[in-house]
């Protein structure tokens, strides 16, 4: 992951923000991890390594980009207003809120201040791409990804830990706002799919962002209203019917080269997996379980692949490249 140095400006000017994503994939894994632990009645050993792994590679990412923002202010305004790249900003708070979800058991007053953080930062980051989306510039259909799901998904997230702080209105006002946004979100982006060009090779993993906000948002609807009703219900089967529609698009993504946006295939994985292991917990179905327990061991697969697949592109410099 250390690829830059001081004495690298060049590569340092081009450190993307799309890193973070990386951190929502490793973050995600570990609360994965932690459901299924919990559901096998497991130590939390292997949730609690990748865990402080996952601390390590935030600390490098925040330093190297505040690095980036004080020697390149420029190369940082110029991804804020690029069209696709300004939906990752919001990965560092959703990192944040992860992390802080992440902790909540473990170290609940620690994990309670950098939970906050992650608020503060999301509501600031969310309303500015949200302001940004509506104002002056003019967006075109091929700018429309899924990633633009990335700041909607970031607001579902505040209820997964903040219910357990006791910040429950606090945690309906961003679950509301998420809410509304993913369904606006999804027209737009599903009209894109549809009836306009294909998505670039580069962004082509990022479809797999339709499964996270209605399975984040199972999870966050449980914690809010404290069982499984038939909204739930409906939520967690819209994210099942994504994923099989994902599925179906699975043999093109192996034909794909490797790029960062190949993390974007991780997290919602995750919310997928935390999502059955919770209803298999609410319901006692033994199918959501099982289902849970096969989606952590292929996230489990696929992060590890991604970490080699990353450190080979970071050896051979090719990630920290102008586009």
């Amino acid at each position: 992951m250390v690829a830059m140095s001081a004495t690298e400006p060049d590569r340092l000017e081009n450190f993307p923000v799309t890193f973070f994503a990386v951190m929502m994939g490793l973050l995600g894994l570990v609360l994965s991890m932690t459901a299924a632990e919990k559901a096998a009645g497991a130590s939390g050993a292997a949730s609690q390594f990748i865990l402080g792994a996952a601390v390590a590679v935030f600390a490098v990412l925040v330093f190297f980009y505040g690095l980036k923002l004080v020697r390149h202010p420029a190369a940082v305004k110029a991804e804020w207003n690029h069209p696709v790249r300004i939906a990752f900003f919001p990965t560092i708070s959703i990192s944040l809120l992860l992390l802080g979800t992440a902790l909540a058991q473990r170290m609940p007053d620690l994990a309670y201040g950098i939970w906050s953080v992650g608020v503060a930062a999301q509501a600031i980051l969310a309303l500015s791409v949200v302001a940004n989306w509506i104002g002056h510039r003019a967006f075109q259909p091929i700018h429309l990804s899924p990633a633009w799901f990335i700041p909607a998904v970031g607001n579902v997230v505040v209820p997964l830990a903040g219910v357990q702080f006791g910040a429950v209105e606090l945690s309906w006002l961003f679950f509301s706002a998420g809410l509304l946004f993913w369904i606006v979100l999804l027209t737009l982006v599903m009209n894109r799919l549809i009836f306009h060009e294909p998505l670039p090779s580069r962004l082509m993993p990022t479809l797999v962002i339709l499964i996270a906000p209605p399975a984040v948002a199972f999870v966050a609807w449980i914690q809010l209203t404290g069982g499984v009703d038939a909204f739930a219900r409906i939520l967690i089967n819209i994210a099942y019917v994504f994923a099989l529609i994902v599925l179906t698009q699975a043999p093109r993504f192996f034909r794909l080269p490797f790029a960062l946006s190949w993390w974007a295939l991780t997290f919602p994985v995750a919310a997928l997996s935390v999502a059955s292991f919770v209803f298999a917990h609410e319901t006692g179905s033994q199918a959501h379980r099982i289902i849970g327990f096969t989606l952590t061991a292929v996230l489990a697969f696929a992060v590890a692949t991604l970490v080699v697949r990353t450190a080979q592109a970071i050896r051979a410099k090719q990630i920290c490249q102008p586009e």
